[in-house]
This record gives C-alpha cells, sequence and structure tokens, in this order.
C-alpha cells in the first residue's frame, strides 16, 4: 500500500461525519441520565447539559456502577441509535471520497454508537465494504472521548504510526479522543473556534468531505 501522500489510515467518525443520521442525542443523554437517576446512580444537581451521553456513561462507571447498571443504560441509548438510523443519508462527497481512498489507505469507522448499529446503518447506505475495521463502543473500553477506540484500531494497524494516521470528526469529543490517541484531527464543518473552546486544537477544518483530498495527498 503506498499510502495516501504521508497518511496510511484515515480515523472516521461516523455520524454527522460521513452519515445524516436523524439521532436525538438530547433526548438520548436525558434518557441514559433518567435511567440513572431512577436507580439512584445520579442526582437532580449532575449538571447533565454539560455533557454528552458518553461522558454521563463515564460518569456512572467510574462512580462505581456494576456492569448490569451500564450494560442497561447502553440498552437504552441502543433504542435512540437504531430509531435515528433509520433512513439515514451520506453526507455530501462521502461516496466520492471513499471511493477514491479505498486501496490507498486503511480506512476506520470509530464510533460510539452500538457495532451491530453502526454496520447496519453502513450497510444500508452501501459504504461498509468501504472499511477496513469498524470500531464500536462494544470494542472500546470506554467512549470517546476516550481514546480507546483509536488505539484499538491502530494496534489491529501496527506498521502505521500514529503520525501516519489522520482522524475526521465533527465533534469535539473525535477531537480530544483522537488528540490524546496522539493523532491529528481534522474538524470537519465545525468551526476550529468551537473546538478550541473545548480545549481541542484540530490541525485544520474542512467544510466538504471532498476537500479532505488536500490533507491526505
Amino acid at each position: 500500500m503506498s499510502g495516501c501522500g504521508t497518511i496510511k489510515g484515515i480515523l472516521f467518525d461516523m455520524d454527522n461525519t460521513l452519515l445524516q443520521s436523524s439521532i436525538d442525542y438530547p433526548s438520548m443523554k436525558r434518557g441514559v441520565y433518567e435511567y440513572f437517576r431512577e436507580r439512584g446512580a445520579m442526582d437532580g444537581d449532575f449538571p447533565v447539559e454539560a455533557h454528552t451521553t458518553a461522558t454521563v456513561l463515564e460518569h456512572v462507571r467510574l462512580a462505581g456502577g456494576d456492569a448490569e447498571l451500564l450494560d442497561g443504560a447502553l440498552e437504552v441509548a441502543a433504542q435512540y441509535e437504531l430509531a435515528g438510523m433509520e433512513g439515514a443519508g451520506l453526507e455530501p462527497g462521502a461516496r466520492e471520497l471513499l471511493k477514491a481512498l479505498r486501496g490507498r489507505c486503511i480506512l476506520v469507522i470509530v464510533t460510539n454508537n452500538a457495532y451491530a448499529a453502526a454496520v447496519r446503518a453502513l450497510k444500508s447506505t452501501g459504504i461498509l465494504d468501504r472499511f477496513d475495521l469498524i470500531v464500536g463502543r462494544e470494542q472500546m473500553t470506554a467512549m470517546k472521548p476516550a481514546p480507546s477506540g483509536y488505539l484499538y484500531a491502530m494496534e489491529r494497524f501496527g506498521l502505521i504510526s500514529s503520525g501516519e494516521w489522520l482522524s475526521v470528526g465533527d465533534a469535539w469529543i473525535d477531537g480530544k479522543a483522537s488528540a490524546e490517541a496522539g493523532v491529528r484531527f481534522v474538524s470537519y464543518r465545525t468551526p476550529v473556534a468551537d473546538m478550541l473552546q473545548r480545549g481541542v486544537k484540530p490541525v485544520g477544518r474542512i467544510g466538504h468531505l471532498l476537500e479532505l483530498a488536500d490533507w491526505v495527498g
């Protein structure tokens, strides 16, 4: 494999980076929070609006939440994910970009979604076969913004150094996880200023997926 310039592998976020999903993230987060609160794992003073579903889950895990409790919360999240993936479409330029990159770079999806939901959505949009690896939350020890999913992928392709990977995503949690994995991050559509406010320092921003070609050569 010759690679794409100096880049030999690309780590893609999925929702709202490659796929136009309609997952109701605020409702999913609230549903998970209420699940925990009803079971005494969280109180009403928790600043849920400042968190993502992933960080709500991580808060409970670090506070000693057991596997049964966490699995139940993930089942709540999965229902929102599956509903939001129904009829998912592609972001503009996604199909063309992946066709151009396939066989030139290792292409990986890293998503906080359940693996089954991710595969289902990628298959329904006709791009599943473009990827060398799909990393869902089941393959992670902790979801983004933790770097676990990226590190899992990088370990699978150990001949590619961290400097030869590029990560692309629309959310600050993608950027934070990438940075902790030692991977350069490009923000998709989200302004760099917004990323900086969350402590994330992208190497750049693209407004259209086909602009990624300027980064990978």
